[in-house]
């Protein structure tokens, strides 16, 4: 059931830190959808941890090129060998939006949350044994091994204040993908730039500036924002170009045009880190929704090939993507493994051979399955998979039963624990950009530890895991990268997933506004000012 919630007693009196009254703005933009929780635990997706990266805070933070620094929240840290990665003194002064002092007891207490049963944010502390208060000020954390990457994960590993979260019943995360809630769903308290005022989850969310903010280096001139969802294309360039929002995204890449060509408008483009890619259920013993009964026709590599070589790639990205894409052959930008990326080439476009192999197979005459799509998560994400279901039924006689719907109805269906799925359209992006995150989280083993929490496939290799161990604790960076090209092969020549593209950014704008667009595709309130 929607319904306002008034998120903290205090922020309809805020007063204005960045404008005085005579300068206020309100900065009105939209999105295709809306973030699922405001608890910074419970659901790793990009737009959501992007909009509460406006509201909490991380040990350290992404500028607009990406690079960490831990000198944004931490007065410093250090590291200490093997077994302390690092010795984080935290800033003093910094206080929560409801006035409460951040200490060290809430380092504690987030690592604490972040291993509980219903964090979907884990993978943030791997190799973290414990950690430890040192004083108010000061916290270790205790790894079991090396981990060079440890602090890369952070900028997304938003700080809880340990007081409210208990007072209000928030001690532990919830299962946004099982329905679940708890205060900490509809409701937030962090030391961020912004404050939740009120939200209507898929309507409205209304934030202001935080007065207490203890950043005074950052500059905007904002005092009020509104996030609308909105999920229609038609209707979100509407509201742009009629002047209703000052930005919004993503821009579909058939309006780029329109929108450039418009007076008032303009839209930002660039490349983005995001990998899109096709997954098939490979472990089951019977697919969930097929029309083969009683075997896996997806358990058979010449199976997946077929369907890679039905794909054509090219005619996605002129005609669905408007060559806003770049076609890929891993499941990773190739801009995040340079060293290694362009010794990999996507399995080439072949009808003939796609149905060749599917009579070898067994299947002449094709089969039925269904698909997962969401219709409002990615760059024309519907219109892909509608690509796919005709290429599909061209190339192989495969007759795809298409379900596209909105992500929180989609998340809802694949992710685990329900794990309907048989044949599904995702998106990742690493959110440390780097190789481990991709290898752990997406092609790993699924295990209850959280390796392959996101591997919807059930793609198992034994090798593949041990190679995944090796490469988060190697701090050699040559013999890293090995390791991850080697990792890399077995899955690619396994045909564990069918990798897309990476997707490119389209923001559309008024020319009034002035913002910062970041490859990872999150974005910053606090780089916005209104002209």
């Amino acid at each position: 059931m929607r319904k306002t919630m008034m998120v903290l007693g205090m922020a309809a009196a805020v007063a204005v830190s960045s404008a005085s009254v005579a300068e206020a703005k309100t900065f009105r933009w939209a999105f295709q959808g809306d973030a699922q929780s405001l608890d910074p635990h419970s659901l790793n997706e990009t737009f959501t941890l992007g909009l509460l990266g406006n509201v909490y805070e991380g040990l350290v933070r992404r500028g607009p090129d990406l690079q960490t620094s831990s000198r944004h929240w931490p007065r410093s840290w250090e590291s200490r060998g093997p077994e302390i990665a690092g010795g984080f003194h935290l800033r003093k002064g910094v206080k929560y939006h409801n006035g409460n002092a951040f200490t060290a007891d809430d380092v504690v207490f987030t690592y604490e949350r972040t291993i509980a049963e219903g964090s979907d944010v884990k993978t943030r502390m791997a190799t973290v044994a414990t950690v430890n208060k040192v004083d108010d000020h000061t916290v270790d954390f205790v790894t079991t091994a090396p981990n060079p990457i440890l602090t890369s994960e952070w900028a997304t590993w938003y700080i809880m204040d340990k007081e409210w979260s208990e007072a209000n019943g928030s001690a532990r995360p919830t299962d946004v993908t099982a329905g679940k809630e708890n205060h900490a769903t509809r409701n937030a308290n962090g030391t961020g730039p912004f404050i939740v005022v009120s939200r209507e989850t898929d309507v409205k969310t209304v934030m202001k500036p935080n007065p207490m903010w203890w950043d005074k280096d950052v500059k905007h001139n904002l005092t009020e924002v509104i996030l609308t969802p909105i999920g229609s294309d038609a209707t979100r360039v509407a509201a742009l170009l009629s002047g209703e929002i000052d930005m919004m995204y993503p821009v579909p890449v058939q309006d780029m045009k329109r929108i450039n060509d418009n007076a008032d408008t303009s839209v930002m483009a660039g490349p983005e880190l995001r990998t899109i890619f096709l997954g098939m259920d490979q472990s089951r013993d019977e697919l969930l929704h097929s029309s083969v009964k009683g075997k896996n026709p997806f358990k058979d590599i010449r199976v997946r090939e077929a369907f890679y070589r039905a794909i054509n790639i090219d005619a996605i990205k002129s005609k669905v993507m408007r060559n806003l894409a770049d076609p890929s052959a891993l499941m990773i930008s190739p801009k995040l493994f340079a060293s290694h990326a362009a010794k990999f080439k996507r399995v080439e476009y072949d009808v003939k051979k796609s149905k060749e192999l599917l009579a070898a197979a067994g299947y002449p005459d094709g089969f039925e399955v269904g698909m997962d799509c969401p219709n409002n998560r990615y760059v024309n994400d519907e219109k892909i998979c509608q690509a796919a279901v005709a290429m599909l039924a061209q190339a192989s006689a495969i007759k795809v039963n298409l379900l596209a719907q909105p992500k929180a109805l989609y998340f809802k269906k694949v992710l685990r624990p329900s794990w309907d799925t048989s044949f599904y359209l995702l998106g990742w992006t690493p959110g440390s950009f780097d190789s481990w995150n991709v290898m752990y989280n997406i092609i790993g083993s699924p295990k209850d530890s959280g390796r392959g929490k996101f591997n919807l496939t059930g793609y198992a290799n034994p090798k593949f895991d041990a190679l995944t161990d090796k490469v988060l604790s190697e701090t050699d960076a040559v013999k890293r990268d090995e390791m991850i090209r080697q990792a890399y092969r077995m899955s690619v020549d396994d045909i564990a997933y069918i990798p897309l593209h990476q997707q490119g950014l389209a923001w559309g704008k008024k020319k009034s506004i002035s913002l910062k667009q970041r490859a990872d595709n999150q974005f910053m309130l606090y780089h916005v000012t209104v002209n």
